[in-house]
């Protein structure tokens, strides 16, 4: 579905500061962090076997959902090709234009090369770990990817930076309180990890409610209305199409979420205050000069939170641990 004219002139508007957003909201190559700050040095020889055992040894230590939690987490980054393919065939984003694209195409690349280091450093510490079946870890990753996914934006750029403003928001929670179990069990090495992945996720997050705040300064009306589309039909996960091997696609999904509300690293009451935040942050309250439609997509959205908190009051979540592919309960204490 094409957008309207709008819609472009407002990316193209927002495209002129695109230099500006990659200096406030990414770091340089040469300076960001890299996975082996964080994993034993395999080129010494005198240090890598005893920081293996010693990083083999704490993991016989973190219980059975928080190893569902990081492998769930984990396969999640690792399907980033699905996630930039999605960004690069948003309207207004155009990697075909000039010699390497025009500036929104850019900033997509640069961001995918912060993420990408995410399930790598991941990959790489649950590999090391010795306590979850990786070829199903690889397989369930493959498939994620394989599978694709939609998340209900289709090309229109408004309801896709909503949309990644939420779910960067999101995976900050979720990498912040995996950071704050590992420490609890004196994991430093997997908090230290952890904590440093959620602090690029916010930054990220300040980047994408930024790109929105400033629509939302020229195209009001538009923009309310996308925001309640989201809202209606509900933000998806990234991983909501997450399966083993052999199984249909979704199936380990729910699991999963019931996993991370369990360990409370991910619920369903993070969900409301995301929404909360998010209608803080760009003040909704204060909009003015909004038409019919966007007035009463205005009034849906201000109701919605209190709404939801109604229905998650009743929420109960299954003890009942489920058995995963990834992680045998017998490997894990």
């Amino acid at each position: 579905m094409a957008i309207d004219n709008i819609r472009l002139e407002v990316m193209q508007l927002l495209e002129k500061k695109i230099e500006s957003f990659i200096d406030t909201y990414l770091i340089p190559i040469d300076q960001v962090w890299q996975p082996t700050d964080f994993l034993p040095d395999s080129q010494n020889e005198d240090t890598f076997f005893d920081e293996v055992k010693e990083l083999r040894e704490l993991a016989k230590e973190l219980p059975y959902d928080f190893w569902v939690v990081l492998v769930g987490d984990t396969i999640t980054e690792e399907a980033l090709p699905t996630y930039e393919s999605w960004l690069m065939d948003v309207e207004g984003i155009n990697q075909h234009e000039g010699e390497g694209g025009n500036g929104w195409s850019r900033w997509v690349r640069y961001w995918t090369s912060e993420e990408n280091r995410h399930g790598d450093v991941l990959n790489k510490y649950l590999y090391l770990s010795g306590r979850v079946n990786m070829i199903e870890v690889e397989r369930t990753t493959q498939h994620l990817i394989n599978d694709g996914f939609d998340i209900g934006t289709d090309r229109d750029p408004y309801k896709n930076f909503i949309y990644t403003s939420f779910q960067e928001l999101a995976t900050n929670i979720s990498h912040s309180r995996v950071a704050k179990i590992a420490k609890g069990y004196s994991n430093k090495s997997l908090a230290r990890m952890c904590k440093i992945i959620a602090g690029d996720e916010m930054r990220h997050f300040n980047a994408y409610s930024d790109f929105v705040k400033n629509i939302f300064e020229v195209d009001p009306s538009q923009m309310m209305v996308a925001f309640k589309d989201m809202m209606k039909h509900k933000i998806v996960m990234p991983a909501v199409f997450l399966r083993e091997s052999g199984n249909s696609i979704g199936s380990a999904f729910e699991e999963f979420s019931n996993a991370a509300q369990r360990l409370g690293v991910y619920t369903s009451q993070d969900y409301i205050d995301i929404m909360q935040r998010l209608i803080n942050k760009w003040e909704i309250d204060k909009l003015v000069d909004l038409t019919d439609e966007a007035e009463k997509a205005r009034d849906f959205v201000m109701r919605l939170p209190a709404r939801m908190q109604r229905i998650n009051e009743r929420l109960v979540v299954p003890e009942e641990v489920f058995k995963f592919k990834w992680v045998e309960p017998a490997m894990v204490k």
